[in-house]
């Protein structure tokens, strides 16, 4: 850690990826969700299974997994991680005309799974959008968060 307390820069300002090293190997879960809000008829059509391009959520499912395996590939700094657990899940909020994405993610390892969560709920939301486009293009994604965490020298995080 450098003397601003950022872990990912050298004394010299240099990005680095941290070193993980000398710490102890935990039981490490993340959380994190997002929400998609569409029209009346992005909603149906995800709800009935209509959409031209086939399963929406299915197919988001599937994107959101392999997000979540290839966080290290797209985030620079992250260290690849042997992944235990990866789920994505959907709920169809009616009432709000949008989908909220649900990513939880378990590692044992030298560091936490934070990013991978994220990268999982980002990429299964950008994946409804594509599958959508075409009824409707005025989708927006919002509040991506992380909703928990626990393990590792920093313990339990809860939003």
């Amino acid at each position: 850690m450098n003397e601003n307390g950022f872990t990912h820069f050298d004394e010299q300002g240099q990005a680095i990826m941290v070193d993980v090293s000398g710490k102890k190997e935990t039981h490490r879960t993340a959380i994190a969700s997002g929400i998609i809000q569409v029209s009346p008829p992005v909603f149906e059509a995800i709800q009935k299974g209509t959409a031209a391009k086939g399963d929406v959520l299915g197919v988001a499912r599937i994107a959101g997994i392999m997000a979540v395996k290839n966080t290290s590939s797209v985030i620079p700094l992250c260290h690849p991680l042997p992944i235990a657990k990866c789920g994505i899940d959907f709920e169809l909020l009616e009432s709000d005309c949008s989908v909220k994405a649900i990513a939880t993610v378990k590692v044992t390892g030298l560091t936490g799974v934070e990013m991978e969560a994220l990268h999982g709920v980002s990429v299964a939301l950008l994946t409804i959008y594509d599958m959508c486009k075409a009824i409707d293009k005025r989708m927006e994604i919002t509040d991506i968060h992380l909703d928990k965490k626990s393990g590792g020298k920093s313990g339990e995080f809860i939003r």
